[in-house]
Formats: C-alpha cells, structure tokens, sequence
C-alpha cells in the first residue's frame, strides 16, 4: 500500500471518529443493557484493573461533552492506528530480515 493511501485513510478515520462520535448514543450498550435488565449491572462495577486514559469515551478536562466525545474518537483512532501500523513496521523489518 502506498504511503499516500494510507495519509489519506488516515484523515478520512479521524474526520470520521470526530463528526461521526458527536452524534454517539447516550444510551447503554447492548451487554450493560441486559445486565441492567437482569439485574447484575453493579457486579461489573469496582475498581479498575487498570484505569482508562479516556473514561466513557470522552476526553476528560473538556469541559463540552460533545467536543470531549470527539477528541477522545480522534485520539482513539490515533492510539489503534499507531499501535497498528508500528506492529506492521516490525513484522516487515523481521520478514526482511
């Protein structure tokens, strides 16, 4: 793949994660749902093993939720592309190799 299709996939995924995750539903999710219906919801809750860099999907600090929700869509989609494309570097430096 080019490197230019890539820039380009690139942009179009972070315009995307930051227009599109605005318009997020505030409703839970279908497992928290059904938990919620059956009623063990709270045996999901406690302390973290590990805690989140972006809560609930939003950036915390910002103080506009709708602009918290689409920073933390773009860093997200900046964290996945980077692991991503730094674990294809090593698999094709190894293949060379």
């Amino acid at each position: 793949m080019k490197r230019k299709d890539i820039i380009i996939g690139l942009i179009v995924a972070l315009f995307l994660a930051g227009l599109i995750s605005i318009f997020a539903s505030s409703s839970p999710d279908g497992l928290e749902k059904v938990a919620e219906n059956l009623g063990f919801l709270e045996k999901g809750e406690g302390t973290p093993v590990v805690k989140s860099p972006v809560p609930n999907y939003a950036m915390p600090g910002v103080k506009n939720e709708k602009i918290a929700t689409s920073v933390g869509g773009i860093l997200g989609t900046l964290f996945v592309f980077g692991f991503g494309y730094g674990l294809a570097f090593i698999i094709k430096r190894r293949k060379n190799a």
